[in-house]
């Protein structure tokens, strides 16, 4: 959702910018570019390896670019580190890269046999085989039901349980196929039967609704007088939170905040060439300025 980010956010010569979940440094460029030259944008990631490629993709841009190792939920801190108080746009994407899905050797996806981890931050202690293996089944059914919107939880967490006792769930490929049999032929017409599961354990390893709530708090606070945040979510958990996150904003007396995007966006071209932005929903929210008018993306 590039061009519908870059709508919102402006960018411009002597702004400065903050990826927050800067992944492979693709929306990175595309802010610095847009803006002409002249920009300085911060780079936050959670996760040291796509972080890595980030300062490769990156390197062309030089002293423009800052890249910081830490979470959203952090980002004054982050802010704090580079010595900047606050900035002219905000870019939250929620989703996993593809480095994560696809190169991360950390079991995110179910196409892969690899170890069952989820940890965006491979420093941080808990991993899923720890939640899968050691959860009580309450537990396990509550979580894969909140946190992934599964309708087959129970039986889910049912079939978990019987498997540990035999022999403990290790990898990604072992979690999919018991997962795959026990969920009946309806619950595989659309989508891979263990997509909400793994959702589910992704979300809790990483604390993510936690972090969202935290970094959007965090990010209003940061933005400059006609800032502008932009938020792209991939599920309805995250979109809900951001909605009402910024709807509350918008209906709060001070600071004043405009809601950009009564509807979220969707990048109906870009489905394309990248399916997986077929659930995204773009929402933005812009900080009164001091004075004049803001343009709105959607007129």
């Amino acid at each position: 959702m590039v061009d519908e980010a870059l709508r919102c956010l402006r960018p411009r010569s002597g702004g400065l910018y903050v990826d927050a979940t800067v992944g492979l440094g693709g929306h990175s460029a595309a802010i610095l570019d847009a803006a002409g030259g002249g920009a300085r944008l911060i780079g936050i990631d959670q996760d040291p390896g796509a972080l890595d490629i980030a300062q490769q993709r990156l390197r062309p841009y030089g002293p423009a670019v800052t890249l910081v190792e830490a979470n959203f939920a952090d980002l004054d801190a982050a802010l704090d580190e580079v010595g900047e108080t606050d900035a002219d746009g905000i870019l939250m994407d929620i989703g996993m890269s593809s480095y994560q899905i696809e190169d991360s050797g950390r079991g995110f996806s179910f196409a892969r046999d690899e170890p069952l981890d989820m940890r965006m931050n491979p420093e941080t202690e808990l991993t899923a085989a720890d939640v899968v293996n050691r959860y009580r089944q309450e537990d396990l059914e509550g979580l894969i039901r909140e946190y992934g919107e599964e309708r087959w939880a129970r039986r889910i967490a049912r079939a978990v349980v019987e498997q540990r006792r035999q022999r403990p769930l290790r990898t990604s490929r072992q979690l999919a196929n018991l997962i795959e049999g026990v969920t009946p032929g309806s619950a595989r017409r659309r989508r891979h039967p263990a997509t909400r599961t793994f959702q589910a354990l992704r979300i809790c390893v990483n604390d993510e609704l936690a972090s969202l709530r935290r970094g959007l708090d965090l990010a209003l606070e940061r933005l400059r007088p006609d800032g502008t945040l932009c938020v792209i979510a991939f599920h309805s958990l995250e979109d809900r939170i951001v909605k009402r996150r910024f709807r509350a904003a918008a209906e709060s007396p001070a600071p004043t905040y405009e809601l950009l995007t009564k509807r979220p966006m969707t990048a109906e071209d870009e489905v394309l060439d990248n399916p997986r932005a077929r659930s995204a929903k773009l929402r933005a929210i812009r900080r009164a300025p001091t004075s004049g008018n803001a343009d709105d993306p959607e007129s």
